[in-house]
């Protein structure tokens, strides 16, 4: 259900990627964006499992369909809809921000396809870097200032977030937990209420139904909690819906499209 990156298989919001160059960006400074324009008609967020305690209170979490699917947070429940921001880009109300988005315009990327070593990289279209007069610069003596290297420290904790994640999606499939996931929410004054499908979710009579030795091992490694706060949280797409509703954003198609 995640939007298909924009080109060149490059991730969602990314439209170019450049490594981060104490040469070429030597006199580069990095200021803060007033609105994130790169999530308008964005309506699912990739999320680690790290965060399902903290985005469950807020968004909907959804795994997307297909044979390897990862989790997403809901900011809309069609494609091009994001109800949690305005036109500009800029919250309409405090909530958690997905790491995902925190992490833009960085990303940790392999420069060459054969190698394992991981390079910081940045988005050159994304306004926050450049030559300015104003904001903090990036290297300080041709070495990386106290932000870019607290920068690269997020980035490698969300690879590994990343990492755990997909431990978390490989224990569901294993225990064979995940379903087709189906919603129909009655509009007021509609015949017909709106279905939306194109999404998984567990399967609650198999959790109900999966035996002692298998439920005690997701237990202990704390996937059980991480189910059920995506058990809880698909509520708030009643929320999700009320506000598109509210906005005026209802387009006819509710096939929410696979990642």
């Amino acid at each position: 259900m995640a939007t298909a990156p924009a080109s060149a298989n490059l991730p969602l919001f990314y439209k170019d990627l450049a490594p981060l160059s104490s040469v070429e960006h030597a006199d580069f400074h990095a200021r803060p964006l007033d609105s994130a324009e790169f999530l308008v008609g964005q309506h699912a967020i990739p999320l680690t499992s790290d965060e399902f305690v903290s985005a469950c209170r807020f968004f909907p979490i959804v795994f997307s369909a297909g044979d390897n699917p990862v989790p997403l947070a809901l900011m809309g429940l069609n494609e091009g809809i994001n109800t949690f921001v305005d036109d500009q880009g800029k919250l309409v109300n405090p909530v958690y921000v997905p790491a995902y988005i925190r992490r833009y315009p960085f990303l940790l990327a392999r420069l060459q396809p054969n190698s394992e070593d991981l390079s910081l990289c940045f988005d050159p279209t994304s306004g926050a870097l450049g030559k300015f007069d104003e904001g903090d610069a990036l290297f300080v003596d041709g070495q990386p200032s106290e932000q870019v290297q607290a920068v690269l420290e997020f980035c490698k904790n969300f690879e590994e977030a990343g990492q755990r994640t997909g431990m978390f999606m490989d224990e569901l499939k294993k225990a064979d937990l995940l379903m087709d996931g189906e919603v129909a929410i009655q509009q007021e004054g509609n015949d017909k209420p709106y279905v939306y499908r194109g999404f998984q979710m567990v399967d609650e009579n198999k959790l109900r139904e999966l035996r002692g030795d298998v439920l005690r091992k997701l237990m202990q490694n704390g996937i059980l909690g991480l189910i059920f706060a995506h058990l809880f949280s698909l509520q708030l797409m009643r929320e999700v819906f009320a506000e598109q509703v509210k906005s005026g954003k209802m387009p006819l198609n509710t096939e929410l499209p696979a990642a």
